[in-house]
């Protein structure tokens, strides 16, 4: 398992390419909470996401053989748009696979950075599938989402910066999808502070860390469609890393519904000025919902800021949006 000195040396091969974002106090959330509410701005990284920490960190570790025959991954969109950014940066090839889940806007901003696109498949194991194939038959490098050390140690670097930033917090609240992002936090920050606390917060269709950790086990979710695309996907059934630390690091889980999720958007945009996707309103979310309850200094992570400007445009307006076969409204 990576740890705090591994987290560090990351920290170190990621500057240049990572930004280090900034940490603000929302004073409307705080009002809220009766504590102070602080916002890591992920949305501030050059690729709108913070999955860029992982995959610089992960492209900084490859031998000279690896970076000539190319890396790949399979990505709900953000992850594919970090690799494309980090590999265009050293001059290596990289294939990113992408079912037909993930929104087009994402799609075309990974291939605008030079990656090859493979769309295939229904979910994400599909997408996998692929990226499996040419690893065998072109031998390129694999760089996963999320169940990876150097994916990891990198995302870890947040938890790093905000326990620099702000000793004194008591919790940090973390969109969990396959567990990378809180992972990485959760072992540098109770690496730094041992009684802070962690908590997860994903949607109510197909929270497949959620779902694994009720079970005691990897398992299979169904994928649908949800605002919080960006946490779609399984943890895979042969997972190395991020169930056991999720298992053993996060305190709690917290499950949102797509309205929930709608109104935790509609804050960001209209209290905050922020544009953000699902995904990075799920902290905000659970604390509108009263899901939450702070005792302390609470940092929530703002994950990222790719959504389809006309999705965000119409739950800014508070009008409704589909998802899927479902219409959704604050």
């Amino acid at each position: 398992m990576p740890d705090l000195a591994e987290i560090q040396r990351a920290a170190q091969a990621i500057a240049g390419t990572a930004e280090r974002t900034p940490y603000v106090i929302s004073s409307a959330l705080s009002a809220l909470a009766g504590q102070e509410i602080g916002l890591k701005l992920e949305t501030r990284q050059p690729i709108g996401a913070f999955k860029i920490r992982g995959a610089a960190n992960a492209i900084s570790r490859l031998s000279p053989e690896q970076a000539r025959r190319g890396v790949g991954c399979c990505s709900t969109g953000n992850h594919g748009r970090a690799l494309a950014y980090a590999a265009a940066k050293n001059g290596i090839r990289a294939i990113v696979c992408l079912s037909s889940l993930v929104p087009q806007n994402k799609v075309r901003a990974i291939a605008e950075l030079g990656a090859e696109v493979h769309r295939i498949g229904k979910c994400q194991d599909d997408a996998q599938a692929e990226i499996d194939r040419l690893v065998a038959d072109e031998d390129i490098t694999d760089i996963p989402p999320f169940d990876h050390p150097d994916i990891i140690a990198g995302q870890g670097t947040i938890g790093l910066e905000l326990l620099e930033d702000r000793p004194d917090l008591d919790a940090i609240v973390v969109p969990l999808s396959g567990g990378g992002l809180i992972s990485g936090i959760a072992i540098a920050a109770k690496a730094m502070k041992p009684e802070i606390k962690i908590i997860g917060v994903s949607m109510e269709r197909g929270a497949a860390m959620q779902a694994s950790l009720a079970a005691g086990h990897p398992v299979e979710v169904t994928e649908l469609p949800t605002l919080a695309d960006s946490l779609g996907g399984g943890i895979g059934l042969n997972n190395r890393w991020t169930f056991d630390i999720c298992r053993r690091l996060v305190d709690e889980i917290i499950l949102l519904s797509e309205a929930e999720i709608y109104r935790g958007m509609q804050h960001l945009a209209r209290k905050e000025g922020l544009v953000v996707e699902g995904a990075a309103a799920v902290g905000p979310a659970a604390l509108l919902a009263s899901k939450l309850k702070p005792a302390g200094p609470m940092a929530m992570i703002i994950s990222g800021q790719n959504i389809d400007q006309r999705q965000f445009d119409l739950i800014a307006a508070g009008k409704p949006v589909q998802v899927g076969d479902i219409t959704v409204e604050g």
